[in-house]
């Protein structure tokens, strides 16, 4: 992906952030598996059970957070470009 969209994701505010998810998710072009992720890695961090358990400090938090960072740009991976750009224009 290209650095240019990553800084114009991360400029947004993030109740827009949140919308520009939501939008990519329900939108017909973004491909099945794409949407497939968002909901893995929500049922990860719902789930009791983690890789590194939450009582060991500092790693237990970060597993959580690896996890949606890399679910997130696996999303942005899979997702047309074009797509992305059309959502980003419309919140900017």
């Amino acid at each position: 992906m290209n650095r240019d969209l990553n800084k114009r994701i991360m400029a947004l505010r993030f109740r827009a952030k949140l919308k520009f998810g939501w939008r990519v998710f329900r939108d017909p072009e973004t491909p099945f598996a794409a949407k497939c992720v968002l909901p893995a890695v929500l049922a990860y961090l719902a789930m009791p059970l983690d890789l590194i358990p939450d009582f060991i400090p500092v790693l237990g938090q970060l597993d959580d957070l690896l996890v949606v960072a890399l679910g997130l740009g696996l999303v942005l991976l899979m997702t047309p470009r074009h797509v992305i750009e059309d959502h980003l224009i419309e919140l900017e």
